[in-house]
């Protein structure tokens, strides 16, 4: 199945760029309520290259990582990246200055996965099917 969320971003493009490319940003932002956080994050915007967010509870009862490998970079258009359980995403900007993300969702495993889900979207995401 395939689902989209979509959101509008009040900013100008560079700075989303880089608050979604940098790893000092994503620290700040990804955390889907305020009892998880981020605790490292890596980035090699390129195609073939890795990304990496380590992602906890911050009471430390539970933690998992976030990665994939990026397979299509238009700058300050389009990120495509699979990640490591198979999933597929794409982030892309089709004008009008929202950000559409389109991502295959899995099959939960265990009662972790669907707030691992939840957790790899940012705040104030609409999420539609």
């Amino acid at each position: 199945m395939k689902i989209t969320v979509e959101t509008v971003v009040k900013a100008k493009l560079n700075k989303v760029w880089d608050a979604w490319n940098s790893p000092a940003d994503i620290k700040q932002w990804n955390a889907a309520q305020d009892d998880w956080h981020t605790t490292r994050s890596t980035v090699d915007l390129r195609e073939g290259g890795k990304f990496l967010s380590r992602m906890e509870a911050k009471d430390g009862s539970e933690g998992f990582d976030f990665e994939g490998t990026y397979t299509r970079i238009v700058p300050h258009k389009t990120i495509e990246y699979r990640m490591s359980d198979g999933r597929e995403v794409t982030a892309r900007r089709p004008g009008g200055g929202a950000l559409l993300l389109e991502a295959q969702l899995a099959r939960a495993r265990r009662a972790a996965e669907p707030r691992r889900w939840a957790a790899q979207a940012p705040r104030g995401f609409k999420w539609r099917r």
